[in-house]
C-alpha cells in the first residue's frame, strides 16, 4: 500500500497536468488575489492637492484635531488621516514585521481617517503603499501637531519626526510639527493657535511643491514657541544636541507579581516597562545584590540553559526623561535656542549626512523667500 503522503502528491501532479489546481493551491491564489479592502473615502477633488496628516500620539490629539480642521477650512485640499491607535510618541523609527496590521476607519471630521495598530512610520508606509487608500503619492505629508518639542537628540526619539522622515524616504516632501508644550503652562487652546501659526507655511510650501521650488533633499521640522500667538516669527534653526537625560528606575517586585507587563504612567511617552529577564544569555548562575531600596529585591540572573521558566528571574525597570539643563551657547541659531527665544524654528533635515550646507542654503533661500511673499 503506497503512504497516503506520496498518494497525495501524485493526484495533485496529475491534477496539474490536467490543468486543474488542488483546492488548497486554489485557496492561496483567491487570497494572493484578493481584491484591496473595500474603505470608506470622500470623493477626492482631482483639481485639489492631497495632504496625508498623521502623528504619534493618536486619533484624540487636540494637535491633530486642530491642524486637520485648519486644512479642511482653507477649501484648498483633499485631506487624508491616518494615525496609530495608541500612543507611539517615543517610538523613533520602528515599523511592525511579523505582526498582522490592523486598519480601522476613524471619524475626523473633514478628513478620510484610519487608526493603525502600529507606528507612525507604519502609518505613512502604508498610507503611501497604494494599499490603503485610492492614491499613493500625496502632495504632502504633515506629521503632527506633537504635545511637546522635538529639538535637539529628541529627534531620533521622536515618532512625530519619523513620520515626516518616512515620507521623505519614499520620496513625498514633508514637515513634522511640534508646540512647545508646558506643564502648568500650556493650555489645549494653545493646539489651534499652532495650527493658525503654521498654516501660512504649510499653504506655501503646497504652492512651491506644486512648481517644483520646494526644497526635495530634506524635510522640515517646526517647532512651535509656548505661547503660539506671541511668537516672533519663523527662524531657520540647526538641529543642536541637545537631550533629556534617560533614567531607568527599578521597580519594586513585592509591587508587581512576577510575569505582569506593566503599562507606562508618564502619559505621552508611551513607553512600556521592560522585562529584561527574558533577555539573559545561557550561561551562568543566579547570585543576588544587595540593595538599600526597601522592599526592592534585584537579581542578577544569566539563566542556565535548559531551566524551566519558573527558574527565571524578572526584572523591572521604568523609563523616565529628566530635564536638564541646556548648554550655554552663543549660537543663537540652534533650535532649542531660538525656541525658547520665542520663534518660530524651522529645522531641515536630511536622510544623506553629505549635503547639510547644500540643504541649509536651500531651506534658508526657501524660507526667505516664503517670508516674503507673506509680507
Amino acid at each position: 500500500m503506497m503512504p497516503p503522503g506520496l498518494v497525495s502528491n501524485l493526484q495533485e501532479a496529475l491534477l496539474n497536468r490536467k490543468g486543474v489546481q488542488p483546492q488548497h493551491e486554489e485557496q492561496e491564489s483567491k487570497d494572493n488575489n484578493a481584491e484591496p479592502l473595500e474603505t470608506v473615502e470622500a470623493e477626492i477633488d482631482p483639481l485639489k492637492p492631497i495632504i496625508l496628516v498623521t502623528n504619534s500620539d493618536g486619533v484624540d490629539s487636540p494637535g491633530l484635531t486642530h491642524i486637520v480642521e485648519a486644512l479642511v477650512r482653507e477649501g484648498l485640499y483633499n485631506v487624508h488621516v491616518c494615525v496609530p491607535q495608541s500612543d507611539k510618541s517615543v517610538s523613533g523609527h520602528s515599523v511592525t514585521l511579523r505582526e498582522t496590521v490592523e486598519a480601522s476607519s476613524a471619524n475626523v471630521s473633514g478628513a478620510t481617517a484610519f487608526e493603525i495598530s502600529g507606528t507612525p512610520v507604519d502609518c505613512v508606509s502604508l498610507a503611501l503603499s497604494g494599499a490603503l487608500f485610492s492614491w499613493s503619492k500625496p502632495t504632502m505629508v504633515i506629521s503632527g501637531i506633537n504635545r511637546g518639542s522635538s529639538c535637539g537628540h529628541h529627534m531620533f526619539y521622536s515618532g512625530v519626526v519619523a513620520g515626516a522622515r518616512e515620507a521623505l524616504l519614499s520620496g513625498v516632501p514633508s514637515l513634522s510639527i511640534s508646540l512647545n508644550w508646558k506643564k502648568d503652562e500650556s493650555q489645549e487652546t494653545d493646539f489651534k493657535d499652532a495650527a493658525t501659526v503654521c498654516l501660512p507655511l504649510i499653504n506655501a510650501a503646497i504652492s512651491d511643491i506644486e512648481k517644483g521650488a520646494f526644497p526635495k533633499s530634506c524635510f522640515l521640522n517646526i517647532e512651535i514657541p509656548t505661547s503660539p500667538l506671541s511668537n516672533k516669527g519663523f527662524k531657520l534653526t540647526k538641529q543642536s544636541i541637545w537631550r533629556s537625560t534617560p533614567n531607568w528606575l527599578a521597580v519594586s517586585t513585592n509591587r508587581y507579581p512576577a510575569g505582569h507587563f506593566l503599562a507606562n504612567q508618564q502619559g505621552g511617552l508611551g513607553i512600556q516597562f521592560a522585562q529584561l529577564g527574558r533577555d539573559a544569555s545561557a550561561a551562568g548562575a543566579a547570585r543576588r545584590l544587595t540593595t538599600q531600596k526597601k522592599n526592592l529585591e534585584i537579581v542578577e540572573s544569566t539563566g542556565a540553559a535548559g531551566k524551566s521558566d519558573s527558574k527565571r528571574v524578572k526584572k523591572y525597570f521604568r523609563l523616565e526623561f529628566l530635564e536638564k539643563q541646556q548648554e550655554d551657547t552663543d549660537d543663537d541659531d540652534l533650535d532649542y535656542r531660538a525656541l525658547e527665544s520665542g520663534y518660530v524654528a524651522v529645522t531641515p533635515l536630511s536622510i544623506s549626512p553629505y549635503i547639510e550646507t547644500d540643504i541649509q542654503v536651500a531651506a534658508s533661500d526657501w524660507i526667505s523667500t516664503m517670508l516674503h511673499g507673506e509680507q
